[in-house]
């Protein structure tokens, strides 16, 4: 009896190696998985950033106006000016359109005493 329970606590020791192996190799290869990630992360933040600074560097004011002074002939650009805009309250909203009205009730003909 205790040979059987000295073979099968090897095989449990044995089966329980052979997980842990296993999943030691799994977890190194999650962990590579993982680091290549935040490597890739790391490099579209840095594309982002170099992005960002040259829409910046190409939308700046000065040279915007160059470009439009530059092609006024085809695009008639004219520059801004503070005046050319309006005011909020000077905005004309769509005034939304009223349902028609299908079975009008007569209040003026209806008794305080009758039901509805």
């Amino acid at each position: 009896m205790r040979s059987v329970i000295y073979v099968l606590t090897a095989l449990g020791v044995i089966g329980l190696a052979f997980w842990a192996y296993r999943e030691n190799y799994a977890t190194q290869a999650v962990l590579n998985d993982t680091d290549k990630l935040h490597s890739e992360i790391r490099n579209a933040h840095a594309r982002l950033a170099i992005l960002r600074a040259e829409w910046a560097y190409q939308n700046r004011p000065d040279r915007l106006r160059d470009l439009a002074e530059l092609n006024f002939e085809r695009l008639q650009l004219l520059p801004l000016h503070p005046d050319q805009f309006g005011q909020v309250d000077e905005v004309r909203y769509p005034v939304p359109e009223l349902l028609p009205i299908t079975n009008p009730v007569d209040v003026s003909t209806m008794n305080a005493e009758d039901p509805l």
